[in-house]
């Protein structure tokens, strides 16, 4: 990337993105320390998740106002906030139940409105004069390589970093850096030097009215929102498979590795060919082989070199699958509509994997973790093959209405 602001955005997304995955080691010790109830230890995540589900609703006027680099840097500086109630209460009043369900409604409110506006501001400013047309999709793709990356290395980091420092230090530090990242997006202007205030008082469009004629679109978001509801059978269904195959902890670091090997190593192809590579067919042919690799993991098991070679080919195909979603909004969407889009994408993904861990457990424990993961994987190749139907259906019914019969879509 030549741009210089869309280099921002990306570094600002590897730090966040780091500092949420360190956060996630350091906050339930911290809780369990400062409690001594391990039920406090989820409070963060659990409430950080009611945001997100619901900003839909509440952040529709904000998203409006989030259209430059400063208007981000605040929402950033408000999240440094929200990290620091947790050391500035232990240091002082004591960490309570109170305090981590703050903490976790301030960085939840802040993650829902920052990771969708700072997507659109990226197509925004790569659609600026200069750049060719394909710099949104390279550069959505780039921080999509800086998200995979501080999957791999941010958790073991945060590990070593809590044994030398420790938890509340660390998380001192954590602010600091996403406080630094606060700074740096004042650099980074509006896609218009100087916006209109229409522009900036323009209320974000409904999802419903985005999508209509949008049908490749409407696709994509919805099998986003399947993939997430379903990532708990992956998640959770391989760690409980490896306690039931006796085998704990083995399973799923077998599968995470593959998995996320897979997925890094693949993302750093896909900014160069993501001009190249087709919208739809790449989004169902990722989430196909993601729901086969579903099907295939409770045969594979017990062996961890098969476990992790079923996770890396199912790996493959997502960065290609949430590259093209992406591509597609850049294309179909402008304005307002565009922030719909990309908020409605983070909901029904991100929304839907907290909704399916939330009942997952539940399930495997009801019918066992290998049928889960056979269910759910069938159930995602379904959907795309219902995906292709309807899109099949509505194409046919578009053909009818426009030359008054029927013509073969095979052809």
């Amino acid at each position: 990337m030549r741009h210089p602001h869309l280099v921002t955005l990306t570094a600002t997304t590897f730090v966040t993105w780091t500092g949420q995955r360190i956060t996630a080691v350091a906050l339930p010790l911290v809780a369990l320390d400062q409690t001594g109830d391990a039920w406090t230890t989820g409070l963060v995540g659990g409430f950080a998740g009611l945001p997100l589900l619901t900003s839909g609703w509440w952040g529709r006027r904000l998203r409006g106002h989030l259209v430059s680099g400063r208007a981000l840097a605040a929402v950033l500086a408000v999240q440094v906030l929200g990290l620091m109630l947790v050391p500035v209460a232990a240091a002082t009043v004591g960490v309570g139940a109170v305090v981590l369900c703050a903490t976790g409604l301030v960085t939840g409110a802040t993650s829902a409105l920052l990771s969708p506006a700072q997507r659109a501001l990226t197509a925004d400013l790569a659609e600026l004069p200069g750049n060719g047309p394909d710099v949104g999709a390279q550069a959505l793709a780039w921080q999509d390589l800086a998200h995979r990356v501080s999957m791999i290395f941010a958790p073991a980091l945060g590990a070593w970093l809590l044994v030398s420092w420790g938890a509340e230090p660390l998380l001192w530090w954590e602010a600091a850096a996403v406080a630094m990242a606060a700074v740096a997006m004042l650099t980074v202007p509006a896609a218009s030097a100087v916006p209109r205030v229409d522009q900036l008082e323009e209320e974000a469009p409904s999802l419903r009215s985005v999508l209509r004629g949008n049908r490749e679109l409407a696709v994509g978001l919805a099998l986003a929102g399947v993939g997430g509801v379903t990532w708990f059978a992956f998640a959770l269904g391989l760690a409980l498979l490896g306690v039931e195959l006796d085998r704990p902890g083995e399973l799923i670091a077998a599968g995470m590795a593959g998995y996320g090997a897979a997925t890094v190593g693949v993302s750093f192809v896909v900014p160069l060919v993501v001009h190249r590579v087709p919208r739809i067919p790449a989004i169902i042919t990722s989430w196909v082989v993601f729901g086969l690799a579903y099907l295939a993991l409770p045969m594979a098991a017990p062996d961890l070199l098969a476990v992790g070679v079923v996770s890396a080919v199912g790996g493959l195909a997502m960065p290609f699958g949430i590259a093209a979603l992406n591509a597609l909004i850049v294309e179909r969407t402008t304005g307002a509509g565009r922030r719909t889009a990309f908020t409605a994408e983070t909901v029904l993904h991100a929304g839907g994997a907290s909704l399916g861990l939330l009942v997952g457990g539940g399930l495997i424990g009801a019918f066992g973790a290998g049928p889960v993961l056979v269910v759910t994987g069938g159930f995602q190749v379904l959907a795309c093959v219902a995906a292709v139907l309807w899109l099949r259906a509505r194409r046919r019914s578009a053909r009818v209405r426009r030359t008054g019969h029927p013509r073969d879509l095979y052809v």
